[in-house]
């Protein structure tokens, strides 16, 4: 039988899924939409499966607050491209999951994936039925959440693909949102100097040493060198010890004195980072293509 235009926007709107699919569906099934659906979520869950092994490096960082100010979280969600990662769809699923985190705090990625998502259905269905309407594979790569058990709470997401949450003893919003800005650009690996692991610490040390013993200067020299050198690595690696960006005469420790605060945690995710990327050759990809059809 004929299938209306009409039909064809009606399961689009339903389902989420592509024209021709949905076409399709409808001439397979002789035009009847409630069997249209059925067919489609069975192929969708296929469809989903045969995107599962395409490396998702592009995405967005979902991020929620709660409203005393207290609990945030920040949640990484992927796509292949970033075209998709741009769809309102796809960054209000990774608000929806941050907000999921705060209000629930899943032990960990399999907690969040099972858990009820707003509307019907499991997170884990949600993202199934967004893999169906892109096309691309997505995944929820990972989590975190802070507490600031009293004291003040920063967050900042920088163009969707870095969020920050800080938290302080002391100090203001303005003070938190700003050191949370300040993360999101000069990327510290720490807060303070102390918290730097010994092992991190004595490697980086190693290699100062290693350069220097080749410099003829006398071993005192050479330790003041080694031990100037150590200390601007720890300043360069940890919040406290940074130029701040702000006002970069002086350093966050600076900063954070002059407010009365202290800094106590901080997490900063940005997208695809750790992530391999795949290496496409196109030419390779179409004589492949070719030999094997």
């Amino acid at each position: 039988m004929a299938i209306s235009a009409a039909q064809v926007k009606e399961l689009r709107e339903r389902t989420g899924l592509g024209m021709m699919e949905c076409k399709a569906a409808l001439t397979e099934t002789d035009g009847n939409m409630e069997a249209a659906i059925d067919l489609l979520r069975k192929k969708a869950g296929a469809k989903v499966d045969k995107k599962a092994h395409r490396v998702a490096a592009e995405g967005a960082i979902g991020a929620h607050v709660d409203a005393r100010g207290q609990v945030g979280a920040l949640v990484e969600v992927n796509s292949e491209t970033d075209f998709v990662a741009k769809e309102e769809r796809f960054t209000a699923f990774a608000q929806t999951l941050a907000a999921l985190v705060v209000d629930h705090n899943p032990a960990d990625l399999e907690a969040l994936s099972a858990m009820a998502y707003p509307g019907g259905g499991t997170v884990a269905e949600a993202r199934a039925a967004l893999v169906a309407q892109f096309g691309e594979n997505m995944t929820v790569r990972r989590f975190v959440r802070l507490d600031a058990e009293g004291g003040v709470l920063g967050h900042y997401v920088h163009g969707r693909r870095i969020g920050v949450l800080v938290s302080l003893a002391g100090g203001g919003a303005a003070l938190a949102r700003d050191l949370a800005m300040h993360i999101a650009a000069s990327k510290p690996a720490y807060v303070r100097p102390e918290d730097v692991p010994a092992d991190v610490v004595a490697r980086e040390k190693a290699i100062y040493v290693a350069q220097a013993e080749g410099s003829g200067k006398p071993p005192e020299i050479i330790e003041k060198m080694v031990m100037g050198k150590v200390r601007k690595y720890l300043d360069d690696i940890t919040l406290t010890g940074q130029a701040f960006v702000k006002d970069p005469e002086t350093t966050v420790a600076a900063q954070l004195k002059k407010a009365g605060a202290e800094a106590r945690r901080f997490f900063r995710l940005e997208v695809g980072e750790g992530i391999e990327r795949e290496a496409s050759n196109f030419a390779s990809e179409v004589m492949s293509q070719v030999k094997g059809s």
